[in-house]
């Protein structure tokens, strides 16, 4: 017998469309509305009711330095590299394979270190902005990632495994949180011109709903496409007024479904982000002073476009945007990611960083911020302490530095340490799940229990690893 198809009611027809066009037009508009699943009761709840304990912060900002900096010209010093700079490493310690296998010699810092702040921390000269913000920082020195090539090693940084396809932690921040606005997503990227090795997935939602994908901003006005009304506002509320009559009726019809109320409650998500966004991204509000101090004067053009992007992130979580990720602008080199040219590389990115986050933890704590922000900063790996070829550096994941700021995070810190080399970590290693777990610990999640069942498990963004870095908390 053929086949006949039968008419089907609205509500079948949402139902079929889920997993096709529906739910494409559909992911940003139920955001907000979505579930979790709180694995220690069992219960589906609404995503602001999955707090396991206080939260102490509110909202994270992750700078996010694409290509590796390297952490002996950073945050690590080691006197060793001085004292054996161009001797052959492999004579003194156990070089491990790399990824371009062009080993040259031990390389000492091209830049001083000097001790800043109450707390004494040891900071690059790349940094003298951030180096004055110091006793807020505490800086892990023993980092590891379990990949040495780019693609793999943001995925593990991201999404806390090194294949394609799993959700970022924006993506579980907003499933297991949402925002505090509901004009704004829960996950927004601040592009800065440079998509890192393996693209946007860095910032999907893997498994979870697509609304809880990055949504990517350009660090100008208009930040994304079609945010700006083509007609007058009277006919946008004429029509919405109508679709709500509409699904009003359809919704008392249909026995109000949890997923039909959710659809018909976010209809109006992108009509109040015409509203929201512009207004957002206009700066022109901010003093003079304060554009000076996020270095939108500056005559490197890098500078401006970072600090932009740090004056709006601030702005974002004046507005309770939950996860912000800033990415890096293009500099003319290949981001942090220096195999020749070490010093001019980072010297260059150093320049269109420091100012801007420099200015971003001040404002945010001046603001009486910071206190509820954890800020982020950190690379997918690090570089090794001898040269490639003549004067770079080669991927090093076996130890390298980031900090954290803000956010119950205890300031003037400095915890685990690498080798006399600060080739490998040698005392309190940290892994990217340790990471994601403190970062859910301080928004008040467990997160051994902020779960999705995805192919018959239970799935988590620390998979079945990660302890919490109990000693970096205030």
């Amino acid at each position: 017998m053929p086949h006949v198809a039968t008419p089907c009611s609205r509500r079948e027809m949402l139902q079929r469309c889920a997993n096709g066009f529906g739910a494409v037009a559909l992911s940003m508009l139920l955001a907000e509305q979505g579930r979790a699943v709180d694995t220690a009761t069992g219960k589906t709840a609404t995503r602001r009711a999955v707090q396991h304990h206080p939260a102490k912060a509110k909202s994270i900002i992750f700078l996010y330095m694409d290509g590796g900096p390297s952490q002996v010209d950073t945050f690590d010093p080691k006197d060793m590299l001085t004292k054996y700079n161009g001797q052959d490493p492999r004579r003194i310690f156990k070089v491990e394979p790399t990824q371009f296998d062009n080993v040259g010699e031990v390389m000492a810092s091209p830049w001083k270190f000097r001790q800043y702040g109450q707390s004494g921390i040891a900071v690059s000269e790349l940094f003298p902005h951030i180096a004055e913000c110091v006793d807020d920082l505490a800086v892990i020195r023993s980092m590891v990632s379990n990949f040495p090539e780019h693609t793999s090693a943001n995925y593990f940084l991201h999404t806390g495994t090194g294949i394609q396809g799993r959700p970022s932690m924006g993506a579980w921040i907003g499933y297991g949180l949402g925002s505090e606005n509901q004009d704004l997503p829960a996950f927004i990227v601040l592009n800065g011109g440079l998509i890192p090795p393996g693209g946007l997935d860095n910032f999907n939602s893997g498994f979870l709903p697509a609304a809880f994908q990055g949504s990517v901003f350009k660090a100008a006005n208009p930040p994304v496409a079609n945010i700006r009304r083509l007609e007058a506002t009277e006919a946008q509320q004429r029509k919405l007024a109508l679709m709500r009559q509409l699904d009003r009726g359809f919704s008392e019809r249909s026995g109000r479904g949890d997923e039909i109320e959710s659809a018909i409650a976010n209809y109006e998500t992108a009509y109040r982000m015409q509203t929201s966004v512009p207004e957002l991204m206009d700066i022109s509000s901010e003093t003079a002073a304060t554009q000076r101090e996020y270095g939108l004067e500056s005559k490197y053009g890098p500078t401006r476009t970072f600090g932009t992007q740090c004056l709006i992130a601030r702005r974002l979580i004046e507005r309770g945007a939950r996860f912000i990720e800033l990415t890096c602008p293009n500099t003319g080199h290949d981001r942090w990611d220096q195999h020749s040219n070490l010093k001019n590389g980072h010297e260059d990115n150093a320049r269109a960083v420091d100012q801007p986050i420099g200015a971003l933890l001040k404002d945010l704590k001046r603001r009486g911020l910071l206190q509820t922000t954890l800020v982020v900063w950190a690379g997918e790996f690090g570089r090794t302490p001898f040269a490639q070829g003549a004067n770079g550096r080669d991927h090093n994941p076996f130890g390298f530095s980031i900090w954290l700021a803000g956010g119950g995070i205890k300031g003037g810190t400095v915890y685990g340490e690498t080798d006399e080399w600060g080739y490998k970590v040698v005392r309190d290693k940290v892994e990217i799940h340790d990471l994601h777990a403190t970062m859910l610990h301080l928004l008040g999640v467990d997160h051994k229990r902020l779960t999705f069942r995805f192919g018959g498990r239970d799935m988590r963004l620390t998979d079945v690893h990660g302890e919490v870095i109990e000693k970096i908390l205030a």
